[in-house]
């Protein structure tokens, strides 16, 4: 069948969390970056994190978790010092289904 999976990739379900920065947050992103990146950094060596980032715009972050459900993945992002502190004002999760290599996903 022409819509299987080939050997040697498997799809993951993940979330995306889109975070939308404040209008001022080029002001008071600097006093918190320390802190978000620590703990971006933690959760990419645990994982949880797959990848995180921002686009050049200052319009919105974009990460890529795995977690459990929505909720878990909202959780995330609502423990983050960005969202807390007032730099994201929003955050929206939606499923996602990565394609990886076998490797990848058991490396979790």
């Amino acid at each position: 069948m022409s819509d299987e999976i080939p050997a040697g990739v498997v799809m993951e379900p993940v979330f995306v969390i889109e975070a939308t920065y404040a209008p001022d947050a080029a002001e008071t992103r600097p006093a918190h970056r320390p802190t978000h990146l620590a703990r971006i950094a933690e959760l990419r060596a645990a994982g949880v994190v797959l990848e995180a980032g921002a686009f050049p715009d200052m319009s919105s972050s974009l990460l890529l978790v795995r977690a459990p459900d929505a909720d878990a993945a909202l959780a995330i992002a609502r423990a983050d010092v960005y969202l807390r502190e007032g730099v994201w004002v929003e955050a929206r999760v939606r499923p996602f289904v990565r394609v990886a290599r076998p490797d990848e996903v058991a490396a979790r």
